[in-house]
């Protein structure tokens, strides 16, 4: 199709372009992709590229009338660069300045170049703005949209940049923030250890003590027991012997009954509870044998239980009597 062609169908060229401005878009945004992957953080301060290429001024008038006519058949209008109608038209348009079909054709494709110029401004795109604002400029340098969009470009560079300080304050910010909350983590984790730690030391303590005095209350038993067998026998022997009924747990009396320790742990958890224990005293009064027989909760206060009756002592009793008692827990 040739330049002429091209001017008397000047409507259909419009109608056409509008619906392959999307395409075209696309087109522009495949062309122009690794530059546009990330926004851009700052001002371009590079000197500007010229509008049309040199390779493309290089090209005689009709290879540049046959590659303007392809670039519309496959709607690059404006992108990628380098190989776009507009270019084609402008040097074209060097080549053969008084054609009126070249400044037809350029007057119907520059709406569609600001489009896109203003498109690639939305999208912070400032390297392809520049290029299509210079392609604008070079078709018509008193556009009246030239310096709206160069006042445009120039603010939306100066917005990123601004934003770009200020997102980089902000991350200099979260960091430092980030630091003293580590830090702060660090220290209570610190205490908490060192806090465990003397946690387990006094309940260390607590048991080798709790140990000793039962060792200690054990031998105490032990040696009044031998004693009392010691005084039995002597008794026995001097004494004849005569058959007496055993004594039942009702007959037993009570001499002493140290109360159970309340264990500290249930005591700050403000646990309550009971344990039935079933017991055997001797002859002497002492409690020879202890067991649980059933406690609430489980295993919270048998221990203690257990350390308390083994320390009870009854009248003395003609035979081994097995009883029950139970002992309550109640921290108020």
């Amino acid at each position: 199709m040739s330049v002429v062609t091209i001017s008397k169908k000047s409507r259909w060229i419009a109608l056409s372009l509008v619906v392959a401005l999307a395409a075209c878009s696309k087109d522009e945004q495949a062309g122009t992709e690794a530059t546009t992957t990330t926004p851009t953080a700052a001002p371009v301060t590079a000197a500007p590229a010229p509008a049309v290429s040199a390779q493309v001024q290089a090209m005689s008038a009709e290879q540049l009338r046959a590659a303007a006519t392809k670039a519309l058949g496959e709607n690059r209008i404006y992108a990628p660069g380098g190989d776009n109608a507009m270019e084609y038209y402008l040097a074209l348009r060097d080549k053969l300045p008084s054609d009126p079909a070249v400044t037809s054709a350029l007057t119907d494709l520059m709406p569609y170049t600001l489009i896109a110029t203003e498109q690639s401004i939305g999208r912070e795109d400032f390297v392809e703005a520049q290029r299509l604002s210079a392609l604008l400029e070079k078709a018509d340098p008193k556009a009246p949209a030239l310096p709206r969009l160069k006042q445009t470009i120039a603010n939306a560079q100066l917005a990123v940049a601004a934003r770009a300080e200020t997102e980089k304050t902000k991350e200099v910010t979260d960091a430092e923030a980030k630091a003293l909350e580590e830090k702060r983590l660090a220290q209570q984790a610190e205490q908490q250890r060192a806090a465990a730690a003397a946690l387990a030391t006094q309940q260390q303590q607590d048991a080798a003590r709790a140990a000793e005095a039962e060792r200690t209350a054990a031998a105490q038993r032990e040696a009044a027991a031998a004693a009392q067998r010691e005084a039995a026998a002597r008794t026995a022997a001097a004494t004849p012997a005569t058959t007496k009924p055993a004594a039942s747990s009702t007959s037993l009396k009570v001499v002493s009954s140290p109360s159970p320790r309340y264990p500290p742990e249930a005591l700050r958890a403000g646990t309550a509870g009971e344990v039935l224990v079933e017991i055997t005293v001797g002859t002497d009064g002492s409690v020879t044998n202890a067991r649980v027989v059933r406690a609430t909760p489980p295993r919270v206060f048998d221990r203690e239980a257990l350390n308390a009756v083994r320390r009870w002592k009854f009248e003395p009793i003609d035979a081994p009597t097995t009883t029950r008692r139970t002992l309550a827990f109640n921290p108020g």
